[in-house]
């Protein structure tokens, strides 16, 4: 049964490209129908990729080649939870490797603008420890960082 809510994202004219890239890099994820124009459109012609339907982590997304009127923007991010540094560096390297952007505080873009929290589950752990000052701790090493470093935020935490 389809899913009654899917998340549809913008691509200029490569969703199909981005949706293998996505379907490559993390688990649960695939490429499914591929839906071709029926007729030209503003920013295509009959016979090019419309939509694809894919899942990001087992979430159900469509991707759209809708041109250039629409821009990804932080306002919307996949954020990916990582068991450990070698699944975390896996996925950030893969995002900002294949032609992406590395921000801030575990967040990077990939090369179709899209926004990713690479977020260790250690991180979410020490800003939430019921110790403020270790809180808090963890909290400001993080803001330091790009990609996240677990070791340095479990110093952190402990002092």
């Amino acid at each position: 049964m389809p899913s009654k809510n899917t998340i549809c994202l913008w691509y200029d004219r490569d969703a199909l490209d981005a949706a293998e890239f996505y379907a490559k890099t993390f688990p649960d994820s695939a490429v499914g129908k591929i839906l071709r124009a029926p007729g030209d459109y503003p920013s295509g012609k009959q016979g090019d990729v419309l939509t694809v339907e894919f899942t990001v982590i087992g979430i159900p997304c469509v991707g759209l080649n809708g041109g250039t009127a629409f821009k990804h923007s932080e306002a919307f991010s996949f954020q990916v939870s990582t068991e450990d540094q070698a699944e975390t560096d896996r996925l950030w390297n893969a995002i900002v490797g294949n032609g992406g952007q590395a921000s801030e505080c575990g967040w990077c873009r990939d090369k179709w603008g899209l926004s990713w929290q690479i977020t260790p589950r250690v991180l979410i752990e020490a800003i939430s420890d019921p110790d403020p000052a270790a809180a808090k701790r963890a909290f400001e090493a993080m803001m330091t960082m790009g990609k996240i470093d677990i070791a340095t935020i479990e110093a952190a935490r402990r002092g």
